[in-house]
């Protein structure tokens, strides 16, 4: 119910402004049409040009990743038909520079020029060049210069082409060549950076020679520290042999501790090794000196006597050098395990170090081979160009110069018409509604009650016959729009025609 009130009273809001929405209307659709009118109408010449591509662009494509299509061919073509110094001559050469009025105005005519000239492929090596303009004759004589600038280029000679591709090739030479070192710096900066790095990934050969070296030093230090306590233990038993051990019959004692120390010595060394020699010279000795101990005490201790200070004398050498060698070892293990560590952290980070240094190796391969093809491109063209001692190779052809247009191709006033005509609509509708928002007056009981007022009743308006006269003129007022459009359509030709006398 409420919805239905709420339609009741926009209709009869809207109603009540019918005819300013009708005026805004009428005023936007004429309005509309007066402008299409006065759009200058738009006329466009059309030329269409076989050129042999293979002739005239050949050596400019030769060696270029996407080669003999359409669209490379095309583009070479506007790069070269359509560069600032040949619109400046189509410019020079047609009524285009009587519009010119300020330094501004021609660096925009020159900027438009380019952009709505447009080249087409048709097939391979035919072209359709066209542009338009609201003068007739200025659309012809811009296509025609630009067919008389393309043969004079090409039938004369194509060195320009040829220079271009070298201007061309030598810039992108020298930026290559600026990016080359770039990335030569950078990769040489991270090789002197994280060169001990690199060397570890693929290949653990120094992080298991640091290994094995600190293997062999702990072995070499565990076999120095025997040497020095077995060296101690036969000097503490040297010290600690009875006094008449020491001066008669004492060497069998000491002859059979030596005998033992040499059976212990055995089971863990070969003979060869330094203990077990030094043990069976130490067993020697004693069994020489000890050897007349038999007959009396006084030739035992006058053999014994200079033995021991002998053999203690050759321990004590034994144990500065076991401390000696100790020492040395116990330094190069340090220097080995903190080697060692280093290298283990460095192989903890190579995957992610390598990594960043293939992509900078990447890049610089990139680089580098799109260098060198640049190289070989430049001798290419440079070898064109010295055989290229004639214009017998280039084709050209005018298949459909440039006429004439008379009729123009736009605008497309019927279409820009209509537009006018649904903007003019919905400008009415737009207004209508907005008057039916601010209106203010009160059309029920029920308005003046959301008031807060006590409303004691209402009184009907008598009954009144229904009105349709009002309704039938606002439709026949409505309907005119519509009239009118048609007219404009029909009329549309004759109408321009006027208007671009009037303007001439």
């Amino acid at each position: 119910m409420h919805i239905a009130l709420q339609l009741h009273r926009s209709a009869s809001a809207a109603w009540r402004h019918r005819w300013k929405a009708l005026l805004l209307t009428w005023f936007v659709c004429i309005a509309g049409w007066i402008g299409v009118f006065l759009l200058p109408n738009q006329y466009m010449s059309t030329a269409r040009m076989y050129a042999d591509a293979d002739a005239i662009l050949g050596t400019l494509l030769r060696g270029i990743a996407v080669e003999g299509t359409q669209a490379t061919q095309v583009d070479v073509l506007q790069r070269t038909l359509l560069s600032r110094p040949n619109l400046e001559r189509v410019v020079a050469r047609t009524d285009l520079d009587m519009r010119i009025t300020s330094p501004q105005s021609r660096e925009q005519l020159i900027t438009d020029l380019g952009r709505e000239i447009r080249i087409t492929p048709q097939t391979r090596n035919l072209f359709t060049i066209d542009y338009r303009d609201h003068d007739p004759r200025v659309a012809r004589d811009v296509v025609q210069t630009l067919l008389t600038l393309f043969i004079e280029a090409a039938t004369g000679t194509d060195r320009r082409q040829l220079e271009t591709a070298r201007n061309f090739v030598a810039q992108q030479l020298a930026s290559y060549e600026s990016q080359l070192r770039e990335a030569e710096r950078r990769r040489a900066d991270f090789r002197a950076r994280y060169g001990d790095l690199l060397a570890i990934d693929g290949n653990s050969s120094r992080l298991d020679t640091a290994r094995t070296r600190v293997q062999e030093l702990r072995g070499e230090l565990a076999d120095a520290q025997a040497r020095r306590e077995l060296t101690r233990q036969q000097i503490e038993a040297l010290n600690a042999a009875p006094p008449a051990a020491r001066g008669g019959g004492g060497g069998s004692a000491e002859l059979a501790q030596a005998q033992a120390q040499l059976r212990q010595l055995r089971l863990r060394y070969t003979d060869q090794h330094p203990d077990v020699v030094a043990t069976r010279n130490m067993i020697a000795e004693l069994s020489r000196g000890g050897g007349g101990g038999g007959g009396g005490g006084r030739a035992g201790g006058g053999a014994a006597g200079p033995t021991q200070p002998l053999l203690r004398e050759q321990l004590t050498l034994r144990m500065v050098d076991a401390e000696a060698q100790i020492s040395s070892l116990e330094r190069n293990l340090r220097d080995a395990e903190v080697d060692l560590t280093r290298m283990n952290e460095m192989a903890r980070n190579a995957p992610e170090v390598q990594a960043e240094f293939t992509n900078l190796d990447r890049d610089y391969t990139v680089l580098r081979r799109n260098y060198e093809e640049l190289l070989a491109r430049r001798e290419s063209i440079q070898i064109g160009e010295a055989a290229r001692t004639s214009s017998d190779r280039v084709k050209i052809e005018i298949v459909d110069p440039p006429t004439l247009p008379s009729i123009p191709v736009g605008p497309n006033r019927p279409l820009l018409a209509a537009g006018a005509l649904g903007a003019g609509i919905a400008a009415g509708i737009a207004l209508a509604f907005l008057l039916v928002q601010i209106d203010g007056t009160f059309y029920s009981v029920t308005e003046l009650r959301r008031l807060g007022l006590s409303v004691l009743g209402s009184i009907s308006a008598p009954p009144t016959p229904r009105r349709i006269l009002p309704v039938v003129i606002f439709a026949a007022a409505f309907a005119m729009i519509f009239v009118a459009f048609g007219a404009v359509l029909s009329d549309m030709p004759r109408l321009v025609a006027r208007v671009a006398r009037f303007i001439a």
